[in-house]
């Protein structure tokens, strides 16, 4: 069953995620079992929403690719994160461009 995760990153700038985007590369290397993913930000830091296949697919992600650049890169907050099993899915014809 896909899962919805969303995490909150308080303090994660803008500029923080963009600096992630180039090392983690999670769109020109699509991690498995990613379906959806959507990023924000306000005065509180970052709010990402993700549909993943499985909760393993997401935390394989997260230790293998996210939390190592994370680290590389010397950032030193860590998000809090929560994982729910999905009722409905719904995106019709999405398209930002």
């Amino acid at each position: 069953m896909p899962v919805l995760m969303i995490m909150n990153w308080k303090g994660f700038t803008r500029e923080q995620y963009e600096a992630l985007r180039k090392p983690v590369n999670w769109e020109g290397n699509v991690p498995k079992g990613l379906r959806f993913h959507a990023a924000a930000f306000d005065a509180n830091g970052a709010h990402i929403t993700d549909i993943w296949d499985t909760a393993d697919n997401f935390n394989d992600f997260v230790k293998n690719r996210l939390m190592p650049s994370v680290k590389q890169l010397g950032f030193q907050s860590e998000p809090q994160v929560e994982i729910h099993p999905t009722h409905a899915i719904f995106t019709p014809a999405y398209n930002p461009k």
